[in-house]
């Protein structure tokens, strides 16, 4: 199947597999697992922090980091259609009783600081205490600004708030805009870092912080259920990725940008957007409601949305590209010329 719904849906190389295979490991609870402590090290160099540490999932690392952050009752700001806020389950609310503040997020996926500034708490007993703001990058596939980031963290310090940077798709950015990994994460108290995105790892992510940071992340990380045993395979699959797949997500943004271009020329489409390694399209109703099941009978996967998102990633050639084009282009003409009559 190509397989377009996300860049989660890779599997793991041969080379990638051997890597996992020859991992030295031990038990990481107790901190002697040579593998995972080797590349939560050179995580955190690269992004510039002191330390990091592993997760199973980005959702729980960013749980972590905003109550490693955060006490009971504080308040976080986050975009309305974030990850943190939308897509991880209210965990934040449910399992650390922390009050979300979202803001609108803007086209171009950042929080509009006059909102920001607009939500943040007075000190009064009355109100949550209003204690960090969360950032994405990318969002939507979107780059943040770097000025933009840099003025959110200055503003975070006028007001005596954390920063938090969830960058599930950080390194996409990075290879966007030809700026190094700890360029796009300075100045924030935390970073997460997604491997089995773009970069193909099967499992994990990697939170950055201080030291003392990291320590309070590492006790909530085991009360979440998130201490590992012999994780040092798991971390020899990010590594790996970490060395090897970095480059390889320019072909999925020049894949997104070919894929975007043919989908713009197809009769009834609007609203074609694209960045990085995602391209969305809006589809007439008469569309959706068939589309999905034709391309899968075609072996192409997608997720039928009012505006349908698609996703490139190492596993989709450009081949692959070109095949989902000449299907969807006798899809849509075929519609085309069914509801004219």
């Amino acid at each position: 199947m190509i397989d377009l719904r996300s860049d989660t849906v890779t599997r793991p190389s041969q080379r990638m597999r051997d890597a996992i295979a020859r991992a030295e490991v031990g038990d990481d609870v107790w901190g002697d697992d040579p593998s995972v402590a080797a590349f939560e090290k050179n995580v955190a160099e690269r992004a510039g922090f002191a330390a990091g540490l592993l997760f199973p999932s980005g959702t729980q690392s960013n749980l972590t980091a905003l109550m490693a952050h955060c006490e009971r009752g504080d308040e976080f700001i986050a975009g309305q259609q974030s990850h943190l806020y939308k897509y991880e389950g209210g965990g934040a609310a449910v399992l650390a009783s922390l009050q979300p503040q979202p803001i609108d997020t803007a086209h171009d996926g950042t929080l509009p600081l006059e909102k920001v500034v607009a939500a943040i708490k007075r000190d009064d007993i009355h109100f949550a205490r209003t204690r960090l703001i969360a950032l994405e990058n990318t969002f939507q596939g979107k780059v943040l600004p770097q000025d933009y980031t840099q003025q959110v963290i200055a503003l975070a310090e006028e007001y005596g708030l954390l920063t938090h940077l969830d960058g599930a798709r950080l390194f996409n950015a990075a290879v966007a805009t030809g700026q190094p990994l700890d360029a796009l994460c300075r100045g924030f108290d935390s970073v997460s870092l997604c491997f089995s995105k773009g970069l193909g790892a099967p499992v994990g992510s990697v939170l950055v912080g201080s030291e003392s940071f990291i320590a309070r992340a590492r006790r909530w990380r085991k009360t979440l259920g998130g201490g590992m045993r012999q994780a040092g395979i798991l971390a020899a699959g990010c590594q790996f990725a970490l060395d090897h797949h970095v480059a390889g997500l320019a072909d999925d943004h020049c894949h997104a940008q070919l894929l975007a271009e043919g989908i713009a020329s197809l009769p009834g489409v609007e609203d074609i957007e694209c960045h990085t390694n995602m391209v969305f399209a809006r589809f007439p109703e008469a569309y959706r409601q068939t589309m999905a099941q034709h391309l899968y009978a075609q072996g192409i996967l997608v997720e039928p949305l009012a505006r349908t998102r698609f996703v490139t990633h190492r596993d989709i050639s450009q081949a692959d590209i070109q095949r989902v084009l000449v299907v969807m282009q006798e899809y849509c003409r075929d519609m085309a010329g069914a509801t004219s009559e």
